[in-house]
């Protein structure tokens, strides 16, 4: 293959296409689908990846260049994942570049970096004279001034190449003479594509002999180097784990560097630099754990499922499990079997979800074979433990939405538990849903993929009940029952305007109050869950009705009483809480609404004694925060587990008998056609936290609106019933899973620019869908069609100091409605060229805000 089309790293649409590119001879053995190279565009060096190659005369192409570098030894992307990157870029709208720079770990995200060397040329002499100077090689150089161009230059040998940034940093004014000796020959500059992060290496010691012949060694030394003798008997003892990094070596017995130091002089050890893997979980030992035999239920799941898995066949599952019907017991099997076949697996979790205990069950399964991959890691762990799968070092994968790329080489399963979430999808470019890139990547390499839930999101839900979805239709697997037999808690609704009539004004009901006592009592754990932190929802003034709100985005501000000031929870604003308003300076600034920090402070008062553990994104902001922090719920040094959603799913802590939900309406009230979903899913979720063991459970939720269908059906575990209203008001108002969206965002620091494009766009969309006669048959439920909403302000009209306007694209059928409304967005930006214009198309939003 002479010539590789490879999509360069400049992300604009005209640049949204492949570029030829000749394949010199030396790069010919290294260069394949998905390798990552270097090439020159325009003036510059830029980064880009090999999608295809093809034969050709190189010589008969005008203009055509030569690749300058390639990146890896190892590809680090499959043609399997180059060709899933295409299939991401058309179906969410996004471009090609986009797609494959989701698919590498932030390290191998490289930028050109621009590097001096010496030049060959000849330079003419300064002052009529020419100096040599010699060492190891001849380097024609100017005599200047003060002798700086001698400096440069020998700064520039010692280092082979060095980048500009080294080189200015080392002479601070010496800009004038590197652009003198660069205009001259003197110097070189070239580019490169450097990555963000390499290789973790370490000084590491070993013997340089034989271990016999390091004890003879050891006996001649003189009794003036004890220290010495003291290190190199300590290496000859630990001989079988060398080399040993030297920091340990310095610390296990307290010499310097300059004790080891002397040993190398005299040619007893080495000093060498070895690489090391940055391991999250370097130094915790997990409990091993061997399979647990299966329920009838669960054994009748596995068996079908697992013969997918055996005859490599893709097949979709979706799993409909309570909480507590071991859905990862069964994720462990299969994938035990899967490993056995010598194929890997990926096990998708949402990111609040990947609670210890995940982690802890399937690294206690499968040992260093688990591969974790999520935000919570540092950059160089991430890439690390990337590397450890793509070199065939893990055969199982266990992360959030962007591990669904693991570089396996040979997958055989993909499982995406808690198949709902709606943190699944990304909310930035490229906007994609995991479960159907999950889906999409096994189609491609005949893998099985198992979706579990106790809440099957609807689109899923009814596409296994009706075949009707246009990617997946998923075999249907329930497990109605917990596997340890005991029965799913009892669940009670408190009306709080009921409590509010009997003069309670308190945030806990009667109810939960004395629940909670009696918890105390008997030593057993309770698990509270308000979604909203911080300390109140928003501060007004009482006088004339002022309330705080953001200067950037038109929100109200937040008030955390730790800090005592005021934040904006979508672009990070942060300022002092007031203490008299500033409209009309009465004292009468109050906090309004509820947070969590609020919450643990009236535990407080109403528990003496009581010990909280707070979990929402204010305590869990450093590293290793969440492993803490259900470290000490489980060894008991906590009596209540107070936090938002990320307590409601994942855990199983044998002591927890009550749960209580402080307000269950507070999603309802939204304006997304999927709150009642959302809060259904999340008391289901948050409810089967209760009575998991032996221990029976409880379950308080306390609500204004305590006749809302999705409050009774969680009430009574009753996911069908729960379905069936909520599938009669989607098909009343077309909506998924009976359509579907693209949701188009116009932003502008203008607002009257921002709504005209807005205007524009759904007036241009409108007109050519009325040119392929799709327009307005959506009302036909059996017709292809599509519908347009809006535009209207954004529920959030501005944000981050930017003014918002969206339009909502309904269709069903084989229409092409993706294709239409980025031809539509590519012609409004051709057409305006305004760089602080922002349109972005989201296909299937979860989020509408």
């Amino acid at each position: 293959m002479d010539i590789a089309k490879v999509i360069v790293d400049v992300p604009v649409r005209s640049t949204d296409r492949t570029f030829d590119y000749s394949i010199p001879e030396s790069f010919k053995v290294w260069i394949e689908v998905g390798s990552r190279v270097a090439v020159p565009f325009g003036h510059r060096t830029v980064q880009g990846f090999v999608v295809s190659l093809e034969s050709g005369d190189i010589r008969t192409i005008k203009g055509i260049k030569p690749i300058q570098e390639v990146l890896d030894l190892v590809p680090p992307l499959s043609p399997e994942l180059v060709e899933l990157a295409d299939w991401i870029s058309e179906r969410y709208a996004c471009r090609r570049i986009s797609a494959l720079q989701a698919m590498l770990p932030t390290a191998l995200k490289g930028k050109a970096e621009r590097l001096i060397s010496l030049g060959d040329a000849e330079p003419e002499p300064v002052n009529e004279e020419e100096t040599l100077f010699p060492d190891e090689e001849w380097f024609p150089i100017f005599l200047g001034t003060g002798g700086e161009e001698k400096e440069i230059a020998d700064f520039v040998r010692r280092g082979g190449e060095v980048s500009m940034r080294q080189l200015t940093r080392a002479f601070p004014d010496g800009a004038e003479t590197i652009k003198f000796m660069l205009r001259r020959g003197v110097l070189r500059e070239s580019q490169s594509i450097k990555d963000k992060m390499g290789k973790k290496k370490l000084k590491a010691v070993d013997l340089a002999m034989e271990p016999e012949s390091a004890r003879e060694a050891l006996s001649k030394l003189p009794a003036r180097s004890a220290r010495q003798k003291e290190v190199l008997s300590f290496l000859i003892d630990m001989e079988a784990v060398l080399p040993m990094p030297l920091k340990d070596v310095l610390s296990a017995l307290q010499v310097t560097a300059g004790t080891v130091k002397g040993l190398e002089d005299k040619g007893l050890i080495e000093i060498t630099e070895v690489e090391v893997y940055r391991d999250p979980y370097r130094g915790r030992d997990f409990k091993p754990s061997d399979p647990l035999p299966l329920t009838g239920e669960q054994q009748a799941v596995f068996d079908r499922i697992i013969g997918a898995v055996e005859q490599q066949r893709h097949e979709v599952f979706l799993l409909h499990g309570v909480t507590g019907s071991g859905k990862t017991e069964i994720y462990l099997q299969c994938i035990q079997r899967c490993v056995e076949q010598g194929r890997q697996a990926i096990v998708l979790v949402p990111e609040i979800s990947l609670t210890p205990q995940m982690v802890e069950r399937f690294k206690g399964r499968f040992g260093s074979g688990v591969a974790v991959m999520h935000s919570r890691l540092s950059s160089g762990e991430r890439y690390d433990e990337w590397r450890k799968i793509r070199e065939g070092k893990a055969s199982v994968a266990v992360g959030a939405r962007s591990a669904v790329f693991a570089p396996f080489s040979n997958l055989g399963l993909i499982i995406m538990d808690e198949e709902h979430e709606t943190s699944y999808k990304q909310e930035e470019n490229p906007r994609y849903h995991a479960r159907d890139v999950a889906v999409r990547r096994a189609m491609l390499g005949d893998a099985a993929v198992i979706l579990g839930s106790a809440t099957p999101s609807l689109e899923s839900y009814y596409a296994a009940r009706s075949k009707s979805d246009d990617l997946f239709s998923p075999v249907l697997l329930e497990m109605p029952s917990r596997a340890l037999g005991n029965q799913l808690p009892a669940v009670q609704i408190v009306d709080m305007r009921e409590e509010l009539k009997e003069g309670n004004r308190s945030m806990f009901s009667r109810a939960l109050h004395s629940a909670i006592q009696s918890r105390l009592e008997r030593g057993e754990q309770t698990v509270l869950l308000l979604n909203r932190r911080g300390f109140s929802t928003f501060v007004m003034c009482r006088s004339c009705g002022y309330v705080a709100g953001c200067p950037e985005c038109d929100i109200s501000l937040t008030y955390h009483s730790r800090s005592n000031n005021l934040r904006c929870h979508y672009c990070g604003h942060a300022e002092p809480a007031p203490e008299i308003c500033p409209e009309c300076g009465s004292e009468h600034i109050r906090f309004f609404g509820t947070g969590t920090q609020r919450v643990e402070e009236e535990l407080g008062k109403l528990f003496p004694g009581i010990r909280v553990i707070r979990m929402d994104v204010d305590t869990t902001t450093e590293k290793g925060s969440h492993e803490k922090l259900l470290g000490q719920f489980r060894d008991k040094k906590a009596d209540v587990l107070l936090g938002t959603q990320m307590v409601a799913k994942g855990l199983d802590f044998p002591d927890v008998t009550l749960v209580g939900v402080i307000t269950a309406d507070s999603a309802l009230n939204l304006p997304d056609f999927r709150a009642a979903e959302k809060t259904f899913q999340l008391l289901t979720q948050v409810a089967g936290r209760a009575g998991r063991h032996t221990l029976p459970g409880e379950v308080l939720v306390q609500s204004y609106t305590p006749d809302h269908y999705s409050i009774v059906h969680a009430s009574r575990h009753d996911y069908a019933s729960f379905i069936k209203d909520e599938l009669k008001h989607r098909k009343a108002l077309h909506y998924p899973p009976y359509c579907r969206l693209i949701l188009v965002t116009v932003s502008h620091e203008q607002m009257p620019v921002a709504l005209r494009m807005a205007e524009n766009y759904a007036m241009n969309i409108q007109g050519k869908a009325r040119q392929r006669r799709w327009f307005g048959s959506l009302d036909k439920l059996t017709a292809d069609g599509l519908d347009l909403l809006g535009p209207v302000a954004s529920p959030l009209p501005r944000l981050k100091g930017r003014y918002r306007f969206q339009c909502m694209v309904k269709w069903r059928g084989a229409i092409d409605a993706i294709g239409l409304a980025r031809e539509v967005a590519e012609e409004l930006e051709d057409s305006l060229r305004d760089p602080v214009l922002q349109l972005s198309i989201d296909v299937d939003p979860q989020m509408l805000m």
